[in-house]
């Protein structure tokens, strides 16, 4: 497979680059950024010491003319104009970027009636092995269990809740048979009063180079079950998503996210 990667100067693009690199069925295409960034122009596999013959780039029009599949994850107003330029070659998308709209969930949704997509908060086959185990246990503590979930990520994050509490949430709130938008709590301060047992509370911490923890806490009384996941690189995101890119290989359109690619579903 021809792979092009989007904001491949960043931390996670450069993840992707070396991932690509060492994969024998996939070959890097092109590699993207924002105009203006000072990296383009520059080999895409410079900081790792090698000559890949492929440069960072601005034109995505140039970069997915000789590409089958683009990995995006990036930020939403950029994703969302690398799916229109997708559609006008035909090409599939990989996309791990969070802090969408709704607005710009209802333009991926429209796309994928024209191209595959895999869509996912996470990426990562431990993060969605974790979500079938939250269904599970949520039907279980469904009474009298409090359930928050806990999440920290580094000082660069720029949204929060991450995508993967969300998703954790709206795990959850699914198995309960909620609506996450009506029983989220977002952080709390000052006289909150007692706890509405029917909510789910969210805490976000950011700091530091950490690459993503995970928690989701379910407090009885008496006991509590804790279930957790924690990413020490992103090499996790960045196999899943080729997992995925080769999953939609055999797919002309659709919209799918990791749970369809892990059979999870």
């Amino acid at each position: 497979m021809k792979i092009a990667i989007a904001g491949a100067s960043g931390r996670m693009g450069r993840m992707l680059v070396e991932t690509v690199l060492n994969e024998p069925d996939m070959t890097l295409s092109g590699v993207l950024d924002r105009a203006g960034t000072s990296q383009l122009g520059q080999d895409a596999g410079a900081f790792l010491g090698k000559q890949t013959g492929v440069a960072l780039t601005d034109d995505i029009d140039g970069v997915l003319a000789r590409s089958d599949c683009l990995i995006d994850f990036t930020r939403p107003a950029g994703t969302i104009a690398h799916v229109e330029a997708a559609l006008r070659h035909n090409v599939k998308l990989v996309i791990g970027t969070t802090g969408f709209d709704e607005a710009q969930k209802a333009q991926l949704r429209a796309a994928a009636d024209k191209v595959g997509i895999v869509f996912s908060s996470n990426m990562s086959v431990g993060v969605n092995v974790t979500l079938k185990l939250l269904e599970f246990a949520a039907r279980h503590f469904a009474h009298g269990y409090d359930i928050e979930i806990i999440e920290a990520h580094h000082r660069h994050k720029v949204d929060a809740p991450s995508g993967t509490a969300l998703t954790m949430g709206e795990t959850i709130a699914h198995a309960l048979g909620r609506k996450l938008d009506d029983c989220a709590v977002y952080g709390r301060h000052g006289v909150t009063g007692e706890r509405d047992p029917s909510t789910i509370g969210f805490s976000a911490i950011r700091g530091g180079d950490i690459v993503g923890d995970h928690t989701v806490l379910f407090a009885g009384t008496g006991e509590r079950v804790e279930i957790t996941h924690k990413s020490a690189s992103r090499l996790s995101y960045a196999q899943g998503a080729l997992r995925a890119a080769r999953f939609l290989a055999g797919r002309a359109n659709g919209l799918y996210d990791m749970q369809d690619v892990l059979g999870l579903r």
